[in-house]
């Protein structure tokens, strides 16, 4: 068994902008600052991650700047009105499993890349409703990519 983590990969989560409002919005590239996996040699993988940790590391496409005041309060709300404390955590293999965040189990697909593997996930299928903002003018898509790289 062969355990890994943010010191051997990254795990990246990217969202986007939707909405009449989007040009004031952000695409968001976020990493995972706590996770951790174990990867069996018979290809099993168990992966829990930590919602509170991640770090916005870029804001594209946005009207101005994110300040830091902007990714205070973006992680404020990913914690209050999305995803909560609880771990997010994966059951399954290079291909697929099941995946449990903000209370829910459903299954997942994963695309596998040279480096490591990428799937989407629905918000809605796991019961989280996308976060709205400026009177739900804007509003972050309901799919977000999920990428795990350096493996």
């Amino acid at each position: 068994m062969r355990e890994v983590g943010p010191a051997d990969a990254t795990l990246t989560v990217k969202t986007y902008r939707d909405g009449v409002a989007a040009k004031v919005g952000h695409d968001l590239i976020m990493v995972v600052g706590r996770w951790s996996a174990k990867i069996g040699d018979d290809g099993a993988i168990e992966l829990s991650a930590d919602p509170r940790s991640l770090e916005i590391r870029e804001g594209l496409r946005g009207a101005k700047p994110l300040s830091d005041r902007d990714r205070r309060e973006i992680l404020k709300n990913i914690d209050q009105k999305v995803l909560g404390s609880s771990p997010i955590e994966f059951r399954g293999t290079a291909d697929g499993g099941e995946l449990t965040m903000a209370g829910a189990t459903r299954p997942v697909t994963i695309e596998r890349t040279p480096d490591g593997g990428r799937a989407t996930l629905v918000q809605s299928e796991w019961g989280i409703k996308p976060y709205r903002g400026l009177m739900g003018a804007l509003k972050v898509r309901d799919d977000v990519e999920v990428i795990v790289s350096g493996l």
